[in-house]
C-alpha cells in the first residue's frame, strides 16, 4: 500500500556565512574534490580582516571589480567576470560535498502556476513576498524550491519503496523575494539571489539519523572557512499564522528537541520563530560586533507531504505521519558574507586572482610563452602593460593576487617561471632586487601542481 512521506529541508548559508573573522587553525575532516573523504590539516587561515568593525562588503566589491548594482534591477546584483570566479567556486565545493552526503542535484523551474502556491499554502502566508507574473493566468517566481522539489518526489513516488527513502534532492536555482526597495543592501538583503537548498524524503523514524547527518555536513563545511563556534536555536510554533494541527506541531518540535538532545551540542529555544509550516533548527554565527546572524537551517514539515500528496510504497500499513525534512545549509546569497571575511585577500582556493603572469620584456616570444602559462584551469591573469617589474608587482599586491608567476628571456630558454607569493612580506616594496629575492624559478608542470595542492587542502 501506499504510505506518506517526511520532508526535511536544509539551507547551508555558506556564501553567507562567511562574514566572521577567522578562529586560529585547527585540524578539519572534509571532503577533497574527488569523491573520497579524508582528514586534512589546513595550512594557517588568512584572515584579512583582524578586528574591529567589518568592513563592507559593497566597497571591497567595487574596488575589486567582483559586481555592480544597477537601479534598474534594485536587489540583483550584476557579477563581473572575477565575482563570477568567487561565486562558481563556491557552488563546486558545495555541490561535491553534497555528492559526499548521498544528495542528488536537480533543476527546477524559476515559475510556477499560482495554483501550485495556493495548495502548497505559500500564496496564503507568504503572499506579499512574492513576485506575480500575468500571462494568462496568475504565475509566481519561486522564493524557495520546497513545492518544486516535492513535484519531483510525487513523479518518481510510483517507483519508490520503503528501502530507496530517503531521497535527499539539493538545488542551486535562483530564487525571488520581493523585498521592500528600503531595506536592499548589497548582498545581504537582495531580490534575487541563490540558496544551496536541498530537501530530504524519509519516514519519520530516520528524522533523527538525517538531523545528525546535516549538523556533520554544516559543522564540516563552515570548519573548512574557518568560521567561529556556532550556536544551535530550536525555533518553534509562531503564535499565529501557521498551518497545521497543535498535534502535528508538537510532535514535529518533540522530532527536533530529541535529534538535539543526541547530537551532544548545546541548544536554546527561540519561541514562535518558527516557519509557517513547521519548526526548525537555526545555526547562529556572532560577528566581531557581537552581532548575531542566522545562517544555516533545517526544517521539519509535515504540511507540504500532506498538501500535495506525497507518498510511497510500502508492504503494510503503520502509524507514521507525513512530513518533510528541509535541510539547507542556507543561503548561497551570492558572497556578501564571504567579502568582508577575508577582507579582499583571498585564501587560494577561493580567489579570483590566484596568480598573474608579469613578462619581464614584451617581446612576442616571451608574451606568447606568458599567455600559454595564463591559460591553464586556475584563475590566471596577465599583465601586458609596460613599466617596470616592481611596479607591475605592486599593482598585483593592491589587487590582491595571491601570486605573482614573472616570464622572462631566460624563462623562455629554461621552459620554467619565476613564482614568487604576492604578499607585501615577501618583496621590497619598490625594489627590482627585492622581487627577485622572493622568486624562485619552477617548471610549469611544478606550478601548476603547487596550485593543484593549494586547492585540495582549501589553502
Amino acid at each position: 500500500m501506499r504510505r506518506p512521506a517526511l520532508l526535511i529541508a536544509q539551507r547551508l548559508s555558506i556564501i553567507q556565512t562567511c562574514l566572521h573573522r577567522i578562529p586560529s587553525p585547527r585540524p578539519i575532516a572534509r571532503a577533497s574534490w574527488s569523491r573520497s573523504s579524508h582528514t586534512l590539516s589546513p595550512g594557517s587561515p588568512k584572515p584579512g580582516h583582524t578586528g574591529g568593525s567589518p568592513p563592507d562588503h559593497r566597497l571591497l566589491a567595487a574596488a575589486q571589480d567582483l559586481l555592480i548594482t544597477h537601479p534598474v534591477s534594485p536587489g540583483s546584483p550584476l557579477f563581473l567576470p572575477h565575482g563570477s570566479r568567487i561565486f562558481n567556486k563556491l557552488i563546486s565545493f558545495i555541490r561535491s560535498q553534497y555528492t559526499l552526503y548521498g544528495y542528488e542535484e536537480v533543476i527546477t523551474p524559476t515559475i510556477y502556476k499560482k495554483s501550485l502556491w495556493e495548495t502548497s499554502g505559500h500564496w496564503e502566508n507568504y503572499n506579499e513576498h512574492m513576485f506575480k507574473v500575468e500571462a494568462g493566468e496568475e504565475f509566481g517566481l519561486k522564493p524557495m524550491n520546497c513545492p518544486g522539489h516535492c513535484l519531483l518526489f510525487k513523479h518518481a513516488a510510483g517507483k519508490l519503496s520503503l528501502r530507496d527513502l530517503p531521497v535527499r534532492y539539493a538545488d542551486f536555482s535562483p530564487l525571488h523575494r520581493n523585498e521592500n526597495s528600503g531595506s536592499l543592501s548589497g548582498l545581504t538583503r537582495v531580490r534575487r539571489f541563490h540558496q544551496d537548498d536541498a530537501h530530504i524524503f524519509c519516514r519519520p523514524s530516520q528524522i533523527s539519523q538525517e538531523i545528525s547527518s546535516t549538523l556533520r555536513f554544516i559543522q564540516t563545511v563552515y570548519k573548512v572557512f574557518h568560521l567561529p563556534p556556532y550556536k544551535l536555536r530550536l525555533s518553534t510554533r509562531p503564535k499565529e499564522g501557521y498551518m497545521g494541527s497543535l498535534e502535528e506541531w508538537d510532535r514535529a518540535e518533540a522530532a527536533l528537541k530529541a535529534s538535539l538532545d543526541k547530537s551532544g551540542q548545546d541548544w536554546a529555544i527561540n519561541e514562535g520563530d518558527g516557519a509557517f509550516y513547521g519548526p526548525k533548527i537555526d545555526t547562529i554565527l556572532t560577528d566581531s560586533d557581537g552581532k548575531e546572524h542566522q545562517t544555516a537551517t533545517i526544517q521539519l514539515d509535515f504540511q507540504l507531504p500532506r498538501r500535495l500528496g506525497l507518498n510511497y510504497f510500502a508492504p503494510a500499513p503503520a502509524a507514521e505521519q507525513k512530513g518533510i525534512l528541509s535541510t539547507d545549509p542556507e543561503q548561497l546569497k551570492e558572497s556578501g558574507f564571504v567579502t568582508p571575511h577575508y577582507n579582499g585577500k583571498w585564501p587560494f582556493w577561493l580567489s579570483p586572482r590566484q596568480a598573474i603572469v608579469i613578462p619581464v620584456a614584451m617581446t612576442d616570444e616571451i608574451v606568447a610563452y606568458a599567455r600559454a602559462m595564463s591559460r591553464r584551469t586556475f584563475n590566471v591573469d596577465i599583465d601586458e602593460s609596460g613599466g617596470l617589474l616592481s611596479r607591475k608587482v605592486r599593482a598585483a599586491r593592491i589587487k590582491h593576487y595571491n601570486y605573482i608567476i614573472v616570464v622572462g628571456e631566460k624563462n623562455l630558454q629554461a621552459k620554467t617561471v619565476s613564482l614568487g607569493s604576492a604578499s607585501p612580506r615577501h618583496q621590497e616594496q619598490g625594489h627590482e632586487e627585492g622581487v627577485e629575492k622572493g622568486l624562485k624559478d619552477m617548471s610549469v608542470e611544478e606550478v601548476y601542481q603547487k596550485f593543484v595542492e593549494l586547492e585540495n587542502e582549501y589553502a
